[in-house]
């Protein structure tokens, strides 16, 4: 009778300490213009590109911007460098003109950061002028800088002679430490034609005039 009293309370104190753990939430992740992100449609993930800045909207949304022909609207974004945290923010917003997304985070889950790699961000300015030095920092091929040959077409692009390739989409175009367009295309061949950017001025404007998440932002 001992021996079965015995063998219940240690079984009774075994099953109540198996229910004391304390559960964690995992770290929130640094994200900043530069890191590469991983979008997916909900039930599988599909690309891979470059968040091209992260901030604070005036509503006080954490939210970002990277190339529009990265997802749609709905679209779930993880960090490519820590997949296993999960979904950290979605699609909110399309242009498919600017070729630019809105993303809007867990705030809980991010850490946003305002450098990534050889790239820092500080602020928003004007498209570069013609034969600046402008660089980038990608998911796929890193830090890379070029002369800038400027708003070719007055199309509210920029064209640089960076080296970018698939992924780097989305990808900071900074002069020092000013974003001033993002990576979106290049011509001809990877690294070898110029690359094609939307201007963040543009993006900014158009963001604004739309209202809504991510309208009023500023970098961290």
């Amino acid at each position: 009778m001992f021996k079965k009293l015995l063998v219940a309370v240690i079984t009774a104190l075994a099953l109540i300490g198996a229910g004391t753990g304390v559960a964690t939430a995992a770290p929130p992740v640094p994200l900043g213009g530069g890191s590469g992100i991983t979008l997916g449609d909900g039930t599988r993930d599909m690309y891979d590109c470059t968040l091209t800045t992260i901030g604070y909207d005036s509503a006080g949304r954490l939210v970002g911007i990277t190339a529009g022909h990265c997802g749609d609207p709905g679209w779930t974004v993880k960090s490519e460098n820590d997949i296993d945290a999960g979904v950290l923010g979605r699609f909110v917003r399309v242009n498919p003109a600017l070729d630019y997304a809105v993303v809007e985070f867990d705030p809980g889950k991010v850490v946003p950061v305002n450098r990534i790699g050889g790239v820092t961000i500080t602020g928003l300015g004007a498209p570069p002028g013609f034969l600046d030095i402008a660089c980038k920092e990608g998911r796929t091929t890193g830090n890379t800088c070029g002369i800038v040959w400027g708003d070719v077409f007055q199309s509210r692009e920029t064209w640089t002679q960076m080296c970018v390739v698939q992924g780097d989409s989305g990808a900071p175009v900074v002069v020092g430490t000013t974003l001033v367009a993002m990576v979106n295309a290049y011509l001809a061949a990877p690294c070898i034609g110029p690359e094609v950017g939307t201007n963040m001025d543009a993006i900014i404007t158009d963001i604004n005039r739309t209202g809504g998440v991510g309208a009023g932002f500023r970098p961290v």
